[in-house]
């Protein structure tokens, strides 16, 4: 799919994925078919003690589609990287699950997000969490750094998802482990290559 995509159709997935979440970094409310916020934490059977200690406008900012915790240990004291933190909910919580010797580092693609985020991670003081505008393919001089690494509903709007994952293995150390929660067809899409650039990122 993706070597039939030109130049033009990169930028419109691009400029369109852009502009949504710099919607979403104001409020998920109204941009998905799925609960967010709290509930959305809930339904996914996040960690109760965990999403009770999250400040209610934090909470708010979830907008994930699954819970990539569901799928093994984050360590204490493990470095984690999360690929396309968004407001930063998951990078925050995997701060937690860190501890103090630990490190999350939370990449978004908008400077939106990524404000919403270090706003998030005031209100929780998370000194062992950072976050960057940049993406998978934008870390240098970090290849092998990562215990964990998580991303939640991300990659199925990365055209080039066979690079993305290549990239994210090169991160992790030996043995590291690739928590990816996401979204994926359950029927034919359609074989329209105009209709699926317009609507890529809905």
């Amino acid at each position: 799919m993706t070597s039939q995509l030109s130049a033009r159709d990169l930028e419109q997935i691009d400029a369109g994925i852009r502009d949504k979440y710099k919607k979403v970094a104001k409020t998920p409310e109204g941009h998905f078919k799925y609960p967010t916020g709290r509930d959305g934490l809930k339904k996914l059977q996040y960690d109760g003690q965990l999403v009770e200690s999250l400040p209610d406008a934090v909470a708010d900012s979830y907008c994930g589609v699954g819970n990539p915790f569901s799928l093994g240990e984050i360590p204490s004291g493990a470095h984690v990287l999360d690929i396309g933190c968004g407001a930063g909910v998951d990078a925050l919580l995997a701060g937690e699950l860190a501890g103090a010797a630990g490190k999350v580092l939370g990449l978004d693609l908008t400077a939106e997000m990524i404000q919403k985020a270090n706003s998030n991670k005031a209100m929780m003081q998370a000194e062992n969490v950072d976050f960057q505008i940049g993406d998978v393919q934008s870390l240098k001089g970090m290849d092998g750094w990562f215990d964990v690494i998580i991303s939640n509903g991300v990659f199925n709007l990365i055209p080039e998802k066979a690079t993305a994952v290549q990239y994210a293995y090169k991160l992790l150390k030996p043995g590291g482990k690739l928590f990816l929660a996401d979204q994926f067809a359950s029927q034919a899409v359609s074989k329209d290559l105009k209709e699926r650039v317009e609507t890529w990122f809905q």
